[in-house]
């Protein structure tokens, strides 16, 4: 029998996420910029991760995202902007690297957009979706359905912002927001999880898979 995750209407029910603030979410522009939050990221050694597309509204238009690559910390969040040309290359290591664990939601397909637009692959991703399906869970819970079922929070997502334009060269205060939290919430609901990295379903690392145990939450 499936598991099943708390209703939209228990959720609104929840005391409200708290998430990164402004003054925590960085946007580097320049190299040395890039070269610092990469060299940060990478000391994480687990971060929450998620992109943005501008989103395509024509029957058949091909989206040319991600525009913008999200790495969230235990207490900050970098957003990289993929105009930037001078952050392709540490973007790219910390794509590429097997020793940087990714966590997110849905990020199958993630890679796939990540492939075609850099031509790298994307090693070392957790997709928690694959986590609660594999404990019994639908498998596309999704952070908000996820955030009530395991921080008894409620994670609210605008409409709004999702479908704004990803591609601008500056970011509103409400996409950093949006973009920042979204993997912010993923790490955080991982760390809640308490599974030993071993367990993990981990995507692409030359080392052998581990199954996750019963995550243990109802």
């Amino acid at each position: 029998m499936k598991k099943t995750a708390p209703s939209k209407p228990e959720i609104a029910l929840m005391e409200p996420f708290a998430g990164l603030t402004l003054e925590r979410i960085h946007v580097p522009a320049c190299t040395e910029e890039f070269a610092s939050a990469a060299a940060e990221i990478m000391a994480a050694g687990i971060v929450g991760f998620d992109t943005e597309s501008k989103p395509t509204f024509v029957a058949g238009e091909v989206s040319k995202g991600p525009h913008v690559v999200q790495f969230a910390l235990h207490d900050k969040a970098y957003l990289f902007q993929l105009h930037q040309a001078d952050g392709h290359p540490f973007l790219i290591e910390l794509l590429q690297s097997e020793l940087l664990l990714k966590v997110g939601f849905g990020l199958r397909s993630d890679s796939k957009h990540i492939h075609a637009k850099l031509g790298v692959n994307f090693n070392a991703v957790v997709d928690l979706n694959t986590v609660f399906s594999m404990d019994g869970y639908h498998k596309e819970m999704g952070v908000r359905a996820a955030v009530g079922l395991v921080l008894k929070k409620r994670f609210a997502k605008s409409r709004h912002v999702t479908t704004s334009n990803w591609s601008q060269p500056r970011l509103t205060s409400q996409q950093m927001l949006y973009a920042a939290n979204d993997a912010y919430a993923a790490l955080k609901v991982l760390e809640a999880l308490d599974l030993p990295r071993e367990e993990l379903p981990i995507m692409g690392v030359s080392q052998p898979k581990g199954h996750p145990r019963n995550i243990g939450v109802a």
